[in-house]
Protein backbone atom coordinates (compact mmCIF):
# COMPACT_ATOMS: atom_id res chain seq x y z
CA UNK A 1 0.00 0.00 0.00
CA UNK A 2 1.34 3.35 -0.84
CA UNK A 3 1.57 6.87 0.72
CA UNK A 4 -1.99 8.46 0.21
CA UNK A 5 -1.24 12.16 -0.70
CA UNK A 6 -3.93 15.05 -1.13
CA UNK A 7 -2.69 18.21 -3.40
CA UNK A 8 -4.71 21.29 -3.54
CA UNK A 9 -4.57 24.42 -5.68
CA UNK A 10 -6.76 27.38 -6.43
CA UNK A 11 -6.71 29.84 -8.78
CA UNK A 12 -8.96 33.09 -9.19
CA UNK A 13 -10.93 33.55 -12.32
CA UNK A 14 -11.69 36.48 -14.32
CA UNK A 15 -14.13 34.65 -17.16
CA UNK A 16 -17.44 33.48 -16.33
CA UNK A 17 -17.37 30.10 -14.25
CA UNK A 18 -19.94 28.40 -16.33
CA UNK A 19 -17.92 29.11 -19.50
CA UNK A 20 -14.79 27.04 -17.51
CA UNK A 21 -17.11 24.21 -15.96
CA UNK A 22 -18.37 24.01 -19.85
CA UNK A 23 -15.05 23.45 -21.49
CA UNK A 24 -13.82 20.41 -19.17
CA UNK A 25 -17.54 18.84 -19.67
CA UNK A 26 -18.21 19.77 -23.24
CA UNK A 27 -15.25 21.10 -25.07
CA UNK A 28 -12.04 19.34 -23.81
CA UNK A 29 -10.98 19.32 -27.19
CA UNK A 30 -10.66 22.77 -27.46
CA UNK A 31 -8.31 23.05 -24.62
CA UNK A 32 -5.22 22.81 -26.67
CA UNK A 33 -6.05 25.76 -28.69
CA UNK A 34 -6.37 27.42 -25.64
CA UNK A 35 -3.42 26.35 -23.18
CA UNK A 36 -0.98 24.69 -26.07
CA UNK A 37 2.05 25.19 -24.10
CA UNK A 38 0.55 22.91 -21.60
CA UNK A 39 -2.17 20.40 -23.46
CA UNK A 40 -0.78 19.62 -27.30
CA UNK A 41 -3.69 17.20 -28.32
CA UNK A 42 -6.86 15.57 -27.14
CA UNK A 43 -8.42 12.57 -27.97
CA UNK A 44 -11.72 10.81 -27.33
CA UNK A 45 -11.74 7.09 -26.82
CA UNK A 46 -14.74 5.99 -25.77
CA UNK A 47 -18.08 7.35 -24.89
CA UNK A 48 -18.75 10.85 -25.44
CA UNK A 49 -17.84 14.23 -24.54
CA UNK A 50 -19.38 15.07 -21.35
CA UNK A 51 -20.81 11.59 -20.47
CA UNK A 52 -19.55 9.90 -16.94
CA UNK A 53 -17.45 6.38 -17.96
CA UNK A 54 -15.78 8.15 -21.37
CA UNK A 55 -12.53 7.66 -21.69
CA UNK A 56 -10.56 10.35 -23.10
CA UNK A 57 -6.66 11.08 -23.98
CA UNK A 58 -4.39 13.86 -23.69
CA UNK A 59 -1.06 14.84 -25.08
CA UNK A 60 0.53 17.37 -22.95
CA UNK A 61 4.22 18.74 -21.75
CA UNK A 62 4.81 18.83 -18.39
CA UNK A 63 8.93 20.25 -17.10
CA UNK A 64 10.04 20.19 -20.90
CA UNK A 65 8.85 16.84 -21.24
CA UNK A 66 6.22 14.94 -23.67
CA UNK A 67 3.81 12.77 -21.69
CA UNK A 68 0.19 11.20 -22.24
CA UNK A 69 -2.45 10.61 -19.41
CA UNK A 70 -5.80 8.51 -20.33
CA UNK A 71 -8.51 9.24 -18.00
CA UNK A 72 -12.19 8.17 -17.56
CA UNK A 73 -14.39 10.39 -16.25
CA UNK A 74 -15.82 9.48 -12.96
CA UNK A 75 -18.05 12.12 -11.92
CA UNK A 76 -19.80 15.40 -13.07
CA UNK A 77 -22.02 17.70 -10.72
CA UNK A 78 -23.31 20.04 -13.51
CA UNK A 79 -24.88 21.89 -10.34
CA UNK A 80 -21.89 22.39 -7.88
CA UNK A 81 -19.91 22.54 -10.99
CA UNK A 82 -17.57 19.34 -10.08
CA UNK A 83 -15.77 16.73 -12.14
CA UNK A 84 -13.72 13.34 -11.34
CA UNK A 85 -11.20 12.68 -13.82
CA UNK A 86 -9.13 8.79 -12.99
CA UNK A 87 -6.42 8.34 -14.94
CA UNK A 88 -6.16 4.63 -15.79
CA UNK A 89 -3.14 5.20 -18.23
CA UNK A 90 0.30 7.08 -18.49
CA UNK A 91 3.00 8.37 -17.12
CA UNK A 92 1.59 9.46 -13.95
CA UNK A 93 -0.01 6.20 -13.93
CA UNK A 94 3.63 4.24 -14.61
CA UNK A 95 5.13 6.11 -10.98
CA UNK A 96 2.24 6.78 -9.06
CA UNK A 97 -1.31 4.60 -7.86
CA UNK A 98 -4.65 5.92 -7.92
CA UNK A 99 -4.21 9.36 -9.50
CA UNK A 100 -7.01 11.41 -9.43
CA UNK A 101 -8.62 14.98 -10.09
CA UNK A 102 -11.01 17.01 -8.96
CA UNK A 103 -12.09 20.27 -10.74
CA UNK A 104 -14.19 22.20 -8.58
CA UNK A 105 -15.74 26.00 -9.39
CA UNK A 106 -17.08 28.09 -6.85
CA UNK A 107 -18.13 31.40 -6.19
CA UNK A 108 -17.18 33.12 -2.78
CA UNK A 109 -17.79 36.99 -2.05
CA UNK A 110 -18.26 37.42 -5.57
CA UNK A 111 -15.06 36.19 -7.32
CA UNK A 112 -15.09 33.22 -9.07
CA UNK A 113 -12.75 30.34 -8.26
CA UNK A 114 -11.14 27.18 -9.75
CA UNK A 115 -10.19 24.46 -7.42
CA UNK A 116 -7.33 21.72 -8.10
CA UNK A 117 -7.60 18.53 -6.56
CA UNK A 118 -4.66 15.77 -7.23
CA UNK A 119 -5.11 12.49 -5.34
CA UNK A 120 -2.72 10.11 -5.47
CA UNK A 121 0.16 7.31 -3.58
CA UNK A 122 3.35 7.34 -3.92
CA UNK A 123 5.22 3.71 -3.35
CA UNK A 124 7.16 5.28 -1.04
CA UNK A 125 9.10 7.92 -0.01
CA UNK A 126 11.73 8.18 -2.15
CA UNK A 127 8.88 9.06 -4.94
CA UNK A 128 8.41 13.16 -5.27
CA UNK A 129 4.82 14.35 -4.41
CA UNK A 130 3.39 15.59 -7.60
CA UNK A 131 3.86 19.15 -6.62
CA UNK A 132 4.88 19.66 -11.28
CA UNK A 133 1.55 18.24 -12.01
CA UNK A 134 -0.11 20.83 -9.50
CA UNK A 135 1.67 24.05 -10.92
CA UNK A 136 0.67 22.41 -14.43
CA UNK A 137 -3.13 22.39 -14.19
CA UNK A 138 -2.78 25.98 -12.67
CA UNK A 139 -0.52 27.24 -15.19
CA UNK A 140 -3.21 25.91 -17.74
CA UNK A 141 -5.86 27.30 -15.69
CA UNK A 142 -4.23 30.24 -15.84
CA UNK A 143 -4.03 30.30 -19.81
CA UNK A 144 -7.42 29.17 -20.03
CA UNK A 145 -8.81 32.03 -17.83
CA UNK A 146 -6.56 34.89 -20.18
CA UNK A 147 -7.85 33.14 -23.23
CA UNK A 148 -11.78 33.55 -22.36
CA UNK A 149 -10.84 37.25 -20.52
CA UNK A 150 -9.34 38.97 -23.23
Amino acid sequence: MGLKFVLCGKKEMKANKNVFHDIFTNKLHHVSTMSPLHIQGFELLEGDIGIVGSKICWNYTLDGEKKISKQILETIDHENKVLTLKEFEGDVTDIYDNFKVTLHIETKDEINLVYWTLEYERPNENVPELLSVLNFVVGMTKAIDNHHAN
